[in-house]
């Protein structure tokens, strides 16, 4: 009997995780951020977090391409930084892989009020070279008159900052004078704890605070409604704003995206029609108390 045929061995697929990365991209960075395994495989958790940062990334690198286009040394503030995902992921693929034959001079400042976390960062960041990286151990709102910080920045990122963090974060970029802010919102409490305490009036007032006369729906409407007063206050400050996903819902439920430029500022007449919009809301939906955290220009 002739012997059988002989088979060509099978074609090895590619390994999913390296499909995954960014050409260059540093695994030896996403392993210490732990991202990868020391065998260099996502699990389900880390893929996700991967996928955001990923996402955010081709968001953030036009700005910091138009920014660069008048400025060698564009400055990056990112609040809430935690274990500095973000921070770390821009200064590799952009600093290190996109740009790194060009003459770009830039910073990253990660702001995070965990000092083992900054503690780590910095270590991190020192022990890989990443020499356009600092940390500031500050909340976001001490940040804003941080002796450390320059006296005008041109991009503002704040992902998954919880609760009033992100209005921080806004006011950081006003008085810094953003040329772009970048913000993922999360946890919104304050606003749908103001409009329980409001509900008993409100629901006599108008039929429209039936959004809120459930807990679950004052939790959902608070979040919402507190991500358009934003918008309108970002408005009302020239800055021109999208609104969009992040990634799909299957990947997070914090998912909206907010990104205010004021690269192509708003006219004045329109920066004040929405200053007039968001104080009008405010006053209708019983939120009077909060003008001060959504402070406008005066009319």
């Amino acid at each position: 009997m002739s012997p059988p045929p002989r088979r060509s061995p099978p074609k090895t697929a590619p390994e999913p995780q390296r499909a995954e990365l960014h050409p260059g991209q540093s695994v030896e960075l996403l392993k210490e951020l732990h991202i990868l395994t020391r065998e260099g495989r996502l699990n389900q958790d880390t893929r996700r977090k991967l996928k955001q940062v990923h996402h955010l990334y081709q968001f953030i690198e036009p700005l910091l391409d138009e920014v660069h286009g008048h400025r060698a040394d564009p400055v990056l503030v990112d609040h809430g930084a935690g274990k500095s995902y973000l921070g770390f992921i821009l200064h590799d693929l952009y600093f290190r892989v996109a740009r790194s034959a060009q003459d770009l001079q830039g910073r990253i400042i990660g702001v995070e009020t965990r000092s083992d976390l900054v503690a780590q960062s910095r270590e991190l960041a020192a022990r890989l070279g990443f020499e356009r990286m600092e940390f500031i151990n500050r909340t976001v709102q001490q940040s804003q008159v941080a002796t450390q910080m320059p006296a005008e920045v041109d991009i503002v990122t704040a992902l998954h900052a919880c609760n009033t963090a992100t209005d921080d974060a806004i006011a950081f970029g006003l008085k810094h004078r953003a040329r772009h802010m970048v913000l993922v919102p999360c946890c919104q409490a304050e606003v749908a704890g103001v409009l329980r305490q409001s509900k008993a009036l409100s629901v006599k007032r108008t039929a429209l605070a039936e959004l809120w006369r459930h807990p679950l729906h004052t939790r959902e409407f608070g979040s919402q409604i507190t991500n358009v007063l934003r918008c309108l206050r970002l408005q009302a400050h020239g800055y021109s704003v999208t609104v969009t996903e992040l990634v799909g819902w299957e990947h997070s439920l914090k998912n909206e995206l907010i990104l205010a430029s004021r690269h192509k500022p708003l006219h004045a007449s329109q920066a004040r029609e929405a200053g007039q919009r968001l104080r009008d809301l405010l006053q209708q939906l019983g939120l009077s108390a909060l003008e001060g955290r959504f402070s406008v220009p005066a009319a």
